[in-house]
């Protein structure tokens, strides 16, 4: 039987750029796995000329410029739609010969890479390799039938290849967008598809990982998928300088990250602020989640992030239709149903729209717990010539019955007891917590000179809460406690804004990227706090639980969350300006810069009496913050950096349980030194980072029971991260942080030395990946998951405390080809395999338990 042939080429004329300055990469790709002659030869599967002598490939095939890499996406399974695919999204074109692709299968490949290296990871286990027979020729072997003395037959030439990029109105390379914007698609996936090789430095715009001179790291749609994530702390579990604070089951996210409370009200929106959800944040309209470690004065502005910031990058729809549905269950009997649907339109598909929404229902592993969400996200976009514009609409809500204990106080006499077994839920069942969300957000920016773009963004939101929950303080280590039933109706109001200027330009041979922007971010509060509104107090046990009936709470009565008194008006205004000076193409790279702050804040009496509405706490204060960074790149794959960054932050509140609750300190500056180097060996990266922030503290007196303004916390650490695929089919992600956590200049120096509560000194995040061989179980893939946390300190003079504890996930994953042609995924996971019960946090002032173990099984289906 005579052998045939297949050539695969996807070319546009698009651009804006001449493509040939990265031709090196790809100009022996451009591509021809040369293929066998044969008596067959002329069936050409895809009907294009065998011997083109100019092929126009759009710039995308070469992007990003500076690694020569294209980002890939390509599932395990047969390998000749895994070719076809590579050809798509490559965009270069490709001849075989078909009889050397039956039969056979690939492991895929999955982030950024240049293109041979990524035909030899596709190609990786078949017995296929290429080699170059010529300038432009590349063929495709197979060693053994070579020698056993087979006829390697005869080499397809082409004539030499040029390249030419085109002008298009589109304006945007593969939704990519230019080095001074950031409307479009975020920067592309490192090696295994986990992370991104570049992530948004607040008002600096897009920069990649070697360029950054902070810790930074950019989780993608994929790792999202993949982990069967359900909110942002699922994902922030990445990262061993992230911990949760909140338990599992309760309504909200919340987090400490390098050993500072970060709440999810802190989270940005597309660079915006305070229009996040201030509880929890769902996953499905995520398309990167973007971590940076640190203070982010200078970078974003805002109040409240001194351990670092987390921006959410939401989804756009990619230049190919998607219609994806996944449906999952997670035990003990919830049923989440989530569509992604995303299209583009026009003569260049400059318009787009990506739709999700997603419903979940059902118990949790957690006794009498339930919960109900319904999310909905829709995102526009527009990418023209030089005008970019994005709108993106969220709504969601969420219902939890018999929400878990946030916390639980400890008496300062006794040890902290064990923690309680993690299916034994201590409220009562008619408690709730139900929720309502709504924000709307725009972004545009118009270049005015090719690599000079000026951008404004805004956005608003609102947020119910309506809130029946028990506030235990726990006397005894036998479990004693009592528990005191309150009420917390919440709504918030949200506005952010920001202008500004991104400019590329170069004053001889320094190269200048320069950033100044204007922002507010106003958030407003209308609640009374935690009320008692008469309701019982009782003896219970946090091990044994009393259980109120229903009925004996009378929650018709109760106040809503649009019934509440002005609390807090938190107004965040800023300007900043920075500029990056760089010699010896980026080898060298220093920013200056700062941002002047104010923060103007009043606080009102919201408890019932004649002072009801009256102004409580009042100030305003401002102040310039300066920042200094600087990268050296001694190679192209080494960087060593640097920074020193301060910020203004609004003051903290005493907590509940002291005589002065609730009072609003005044601002306080927070400052940060940190050195660190990465490397990048292509497959995989290596990231370290020393680091040391103080932060002004409250510290409470334990004889009056007074919460102060005194004293300095001072994190001290180091980061170790890993991630990428080292070897074809293994994927790595996660990483080592070590932080001495200390208590510094407290009031009478009684606490002086003593490490900071809730921090733990040693945190270990690591998953990993492994593609079974294709011979044994094709499309099947093991991942696995350790998180440790060391024993913390939960007060502030060290008597009390909770041990260390270890959690392991294991999961498979499988994809295979539904009858449509398309990839179907089916992924199953089960987190905290052993079922351990342990203390997973101890920070401010509060306990709580990590989650039982929880089976999750999922599938995926495009159409």
């Amino acid at each position: 039987m005579g052998r045939g042939m297949a050539v695969r080429m996807r070319g546009y004329a698009s651009g804006g750029r001449q493509a040939s300055i990265a031709l090196a990469s790809v100009s022996m790709l451009a591509l021809v796995p040369a293929v066998a002659q044969s008596q067959d030869a002329n069936r050409v599967s895809a009907g294009v000329a065998r011997k083109p002598s100019i092929i126009a490939i759009t710039p995308e095939a070469v992007l990003p410029q500076e690694a020569g890499q294209v980002s890939l996406s390509i599932a395990q399974g047969p390998l000749e739609p895994a070719l076809v695919a590579f050809t798509e999204q490559a965009r270069i074109k490709l001849v075989y010969a078909t009889d050397l692709t039956e039969r056979l299968t690939t492991r895929g490949v999955e982030g950024a890479y240049r293109p041979l290296a990524a035909l030899g990871r596709i190609l990786a286990g078949t017995g296929l390799t290429y080699r170059a027979v010529g300038p432009s020729t590349i063929t495709l072997v197979n060693p053994r039938y070579v020698q056993l003395g087979g006829d390697p037959a005869h080499v397809v030439t082409l004539d030499e290849l040029s390249v030419e990029g085109q002008r298009s109105s589109r304006g945007v390379l593969a939704g990519l967008p230019p080095a001074s914007g950031t409307v479009g698609q975020p920067p592309v996936p490192y090696a295994g598809g986990q992370v991104g090789t570049g992530t948004r430095i607040g008002f600096l715009g897009n920069r990649s990982v070697l360029r950054t001179p902070f810790n930074v790291t950019g989780y993608t749609e994929k790792l999202i998928n993949d982990q069967q994530a359900r909110s942002l702390s699922d994902v922030v579990l990445n990262n061993s300088s992230v911990r949760n604070d909140a338990p599992p089951f309760s309504e909200r996210d919340s987090y400490f990250i390098r050993g500072f409370s970060v709440t999810n009200l802190d989270t940005a929106f597309d660079g915006l602020f305070y229009i996040a959800n201030p509880r929890r944040t769902f996953t499905e309209g995520l398309e990167r989640v973007e971590i940076l470690l640190g203070p982010t004065a200078l970078l974003s502005g805002g109040t409240g992030r001194v351990g670092g910031t987390i921006n959410l990058i939401p989804k756009r729809a990619f230049d190919e239709p998607l219609t994806r549905l996944t449906t999952t269950y997670i035990s003990d009997a919830q049923i989440w149903t989530h569509a992604d649907i995303g299209r583009r339109f026009g003569t260049f598909n400059e318009w787009g729209v990506r739709f999700n929404g997603a419903y979940r229902n059902g118990a949790t592993p957690l006794d009498k717990n339930e919960i109900e969400v319904g999310f909905a996200a829709l995102g526009l976009d527009y990418r023209g010539e030089r005008f970019r514009a994005s709108v993106d609409l969220n709504h969601s809500t969420q219902n939890v019955t018999a929400p878990t204990s946030l916390f639980n106080a400890v008496a300062p006499n006794i040890p902290v007891p064990r923690a309680p077994n993690n299916r034994r839920n201590t409220s009562n069942p008619f408690e709730y917590n139900d929720s309502r969300y709504n924000m709307a957000a725009g972004r545009i920016e118009y270049d005015v000179l090719p690599e000079t773009t000026v951008y404004a963004a805004g956005g608003l939101s609102r947020y119910n809460e309506d809130f029946l929950t028990s506030n235990y303080r726990v006397t005894s280590v036998t479990g004693q406690a009592s528990n005191s039933l309150a009420i917390q109706p919440l709504e918030l109001e949200g506005f952010s804004g920001e202008v500004g200027l991104r400019s590329r330009f170069h004053t001889g041979i320094v190269g200048h990227q320069f950033n100044v922007a204007a922002a507010e971010a106003v958030n407003k509060n209308y609640s009374r706090g935690f009320v008692p509104f008469s309701l019982p107090t009782y003896t219970t046990n946090i091990y044994n639980p009393i259980y109120l009936p229903f009925g004996s709470v009378p929650t018709i009565n109760f106040p809503r969350s649009n019934q509440q008194p002005l609390f807090t008006e938190l107004y965040a205004r800023s300007v900043a300006v920075a500029d990056t000076l760089s010699l010896g193409d980026d080898r060298f790279m220093l920013t200056i810069g700062g941002r002047f702050q104010e923060i103007d804040l009043q606080s009102y009496a919201t408890r019932p009496g004649p002072t009801q509405g009256t102004l409580a706490t009042s100030y305003r204060e401002s102040r310039f913050s300066p920042a200094y960074a600087l990268v050296v790149r001694p190679t192209e794959n080494l960087a060593f950096y640097g920074n020193y960054i301060e910020s203004l932050d609004a003051g903290p509140s005493a907590p509940a349980t002291v005589v002065n609750a609730s009072e609003v300190f005044a601002p306080v500056v927070s400052r940060q030194k940190e050195v660190g180097a990465k490397y990048d060996f292509g497959p995989v990266a290596l990231t370290a980072s020393l680091f040391e922030i103080e932060q002004p503290n409250a510290f409470t007196d334990t004889a009056p029971n007074r919460s102060p303004l005194s004293g300095l916390q001072r994190n001290r650490g180091l980061d170790l991260n890993v991630f990428g695929e080292p070897i074809p089919g293994v994927r790595l992600l996660g990483g080592v942080t070590f932080i001495d956590a200390t208590l510094v200049n407290t009031a009478n120096r009684q606490f002086d030395g003593n490490a900071a509560p809730g921090v733990p000194d040693t945190a270990i995040n690591l998953c990993g990946e492994y593609d079974l061989p294709p011979w044994l179980a094709p499309g099947l893939t093991l991942t696995g998951r350790a998180i440790y946390t060391s024993r913390m300190f939960y007060n502030q003079a060290n008597t009390q405390s909770v041990p260390d504890w270890t959690r392991f996930d294991a999961g498979l994953r499988y994809v295979f080809e539904g009858t449509n042609g398309k990839p179907v995924v089916v992924r199953a996971t089960v987190q905290n395999l052993l079922d351990d019960s342990y203390w997973a946090s101890a920070a401010r002032g509060y306990l709580a338990v990590g989650a039982p173990r929880t089976f999750i099984l999922s599938a995926q289906l495009d159409f």
